[in-house]
């Protein structure tokens, strides 16, 4: 077994963060997302949702996020090791896509959940 290093687990934070960093700096849609989460945030600060609707909101963008960077890697690994178009890569990246989309729309179904008894309250609708 190999010893705990530290240095290597500061490392591997910093690893991370610059591939944060580049996934939001190169994809438009990761900047979507950051603008989406911006407003998730937001929004559930402004209408005081409780600490179970943070739990669920947190993994909720957590997962969104996740799907976004692997279908990221999936894009540019597939790129790289089929750099000639090729039906085959292409439903590989269509089928990570896809994912980030189910993501999204499970995100979308539960931000609906969480929030719109919230808006419809602030409406005098929900009563």
């Amino acid at each position: 077994m190999k010893r705990f290093c530290v240095q290597k687990l500061i490392n591997s934070f910093g690893y991370a963060g610059r591939g944060i960093y580049q996934l939001v700096k190169r994809e438009q849609n990761a900047r979507i997302h950051l603008l989406a989460t911006v407003t998730v945030i937001v929004a559930g600060v402004a209408v005081g949702i409780n600490h179970y609707e943070w739990m669920v909101v947190c993994v909720a963008i957590g997962m969104v996020w996740s799907a976004e960077a692997f279908n990221t890697a999936v894009e540019k690994l597939v790129d790289m090791v089929s750099p000639e178009r090729s039906s085959q890569a292409g439903l590989v990246k269509d089928i990570a896509a896809g994912g980030v989309f189910i993501c999204s729309m499970i995100a979308f179904i539960i931000g609906l959940i969480v929030f719109l008894p919230y808006i419809c309250d602030k409406l005098s609708l929900y009563h």
